[in-house]
């Protein structure tokens, strides 16, 4: 029964918490006697002491998006789910976990600097530059993976009704919705609880509404192919990335924040109280590869799953905003780890509604936005709501999470890009911009229908590397103050292992093809566009293995 395995997960989170963050805690000797960068530089702007319990929920609002929903499914579905559950638990723990945790104590020792301004001061500035492109390169991964699989969501269709429509037509009207809600907060001054009393009811109304719209306004929603939606989603990006954070960003993020915990308050009364029986094969092997498509388990899996069991994207944000809040030092428990096995948590509750399905599904759900959003559904069933109204719920819900996703990186990688040119001016930061998407774009125009697929194993790859360089970076500044280095060290050397073989797999397949490209015969595109990434990935992060070793070295014969 999917209870007792959910429960055992729980716990195995829990006792993780409890025993490992003591021990993370106890090597870094945090103590509540030191001002933390929020107390010390107080200005009321960017460095404020929150509450551990608001910036817990402001931490994970930031970090859980669609990553660990889609991840843990599309490796379930692959590898089966208990490979899955299995990674998830020892990931999240002993690699995201450290990860999280290591990169804000960093940042907080280092009065809340970024993780990028800590490798400079800790690395050198061609270390510093070099990591910099790492992260513009993986932010844009990110931009690429969740804008396909939102234009997939868009046109989700079922034997009975065109949900991907009133989806799409939901999603719009949402966008709105948060943009009046900041207009009301900030413009006319409206108290923020005043403000939730009436925006939440016109969310739920609007996640109602989608579905009942005009059948000419559905039918032309629906008609759209998915390439046009990539276009007008990357323009949402363009635009969301620069307008003011209070007109679009905080308010949409507000408002999913809320659906983020209504969705994991179904999914647990779902699985605890459904007493839904596992249908879904534990393993779906031969050997070593998955039956479904002859992806080898190693490293495959490892690179998948993603955010569900560390996310390099963590990192940043640990060390961007979160470090900037953090009160006490003895919070960075709860916030860093403690966020981070909430996220595991996410990733076990979205893995649970494959491991419901029969073994034999309708194909209408083998994409994972599906599977997750029926899973839901059927969770809500159970309260009397009916699939018609659960099911565009969930898509929705699944809809916002990329939404806050695609907000973030598109700001981020626009910063990035800034740092890496000096363009410093509202000009720079518009032509950074339109740089940034371009990429997006030129990748989305020229693969296959479902190129998130081929997008999510580089986007897996990257952000495992970039959390495996951002523990290389941690390491160097723990060695160079006299710590141990073991816990850091070895989900390292792991993670760089799984990352590298996944880069130089697509690499091979790339030389493979090489003879066949060059006399002018017809390869897929996927292959010339994920081969070249890979390389400079590879090239990239080697470079800055190298820049690691070199500067460890000087550092033992300057004894």
């Amino acid at each position: 029964m999917i209870l007792a395995v959910v429960v055992v997960a729980i716990l195995v989170l829990f006792i993780g918490y409890r025993v490992y963050g003591n021990f993370l805690s106890r090597q870094f000797n945090l103590t509540n006697t030191h001002p933390t960068p929020a107390v010390q530089f107080n200005d009321g702007i960017d460095y404020v002491p929150a509450h551990p319990t608001l910036l817990l929920g402001q931490h994970f609002s930031a970090i859980a998006a669609a990553g660990p929903i889609v991840g843990p499914i599309l490796a379930g579905i692959w590898f089966g789910w208990l490979p899955a559950l299995l990674w998830i638990l020892l990931g999240s723990i002993f690699i995201g976990g450290v990860h999280d945790f290591t990169s804000l104590v960093a940042s907080i020792r280092h009065k809340a600097a970024s993780i990028g301004e800590i490798v400079k001061q800790n690395m050198s500035r061609t270390a510093h530059i070099l990591f910099l492109i790492f992260v513009w390169a993986c932010l844009i991964y990110v931009i690429i993976a969740f804008t396909d699989i939102t234009a997939q969501t868009f046109k989700t269709t079922s034997a009975y009704t065109a949900f991907g429509a009133g989806v799409a037509g939901s999603s719009v009207l949402y966008i709105i919705a948060a943009m009046v809600m900041g207009i009301f907060l900030y413009k006319f001054k409206l108290k923020l609880w005043l403000t939730t009393l009436i925006f939440l009811p016109i969310v739920l109304f609007i996640i109602w509404i989608g579905p009942h719209l005009p059948k000419s306004i559905l039918s032309f929603l629906q008609e759209l192919p998915v390439k046009q939606w990539h276009i007008f989603l990357l323009l949402y990006c363009f635009i969301a990335s620069i307008i003011p954070m209070w007109l679009l960003l905080q308010p949409r993020g507000y408002l999913g924040g809320w659906l983020l915990y209504l969705i994991i308050a179904i999914s647990l009364i779902g699985v605890l109280f459904g007493r839904f029986e596992i249908g879904y094969p534990a393993f779906k092997l031969v050997g070593l590869k998955s039956v479904v498509n002859g992806n080898p388990i190693f490293p495959i899996l490892f690179i998948t799953i993603a955010c569900g069991a560390c996310s390099g994207f963590h990192g940043i944000v640990c060390s961007g905003t979160t470090s900037k809040q953090l009160a006490r030092e003895t919070d960075a428990k709860i916030i860093g780890l403690g966020g981070m096995l909430l996220e595991g948590l996410v990733a076990v509750l979205a893995l649970a509604t494959l491991m419901i399905l029969p073994q034999k599904i309708d194909l209408t759900y083998t994409d994972p936005n599906l599977i997750y959003a029926n899973g839901i559904a059927r969770y809500m069933g159970l309260i009397g709501v009916g699939f018609n109204i659960a099911f565009p719920f969930a898509l929705l819900a699944f809809s916002t999470f990329v939404y806050d996703t695609l907000d973030v990186c598109t700001r981020l990688a626009r910063y990035v890009f800034q740092e890496i040119t000096g363009l410093r001016t509202r000009l720079g930061g518009v032509i950074a911009t339109v740089i940034s998407l371009s990429i997006p774009l030129a990748f989305l125009m020229t693969t296959q229908e479902k190129g998130y697929l081929v997008a999510w194993q580089i986007f897996g790859t990257s952000n495992q590397l970039l959390a495996s360089l951002i523990l290389l970076a941690v390491s160097v500044w723990l060695i160079k103050s006299g710590k141990k280095v073991i816990y850091t060290i070895l989900p390292m050397c792991f993670m760089l292992v799984m990352t590298f073989w996944s880069l130089g797999l697509k690499i091979l397949s790339l030389v493979d093809n090489l003879p066949a490209w060059i006399s002018g015969q017809h390869i897929k595109p996927d292959i010339v566009i994920s081969g070249i990434t890979s390389s400079i990935l590879f090239t990239l992060s080697l470079c800055l293995v190298l820049e690691a070793v070199r500067v460890l070295r000087l550092k033992k014969g300057a004894k």
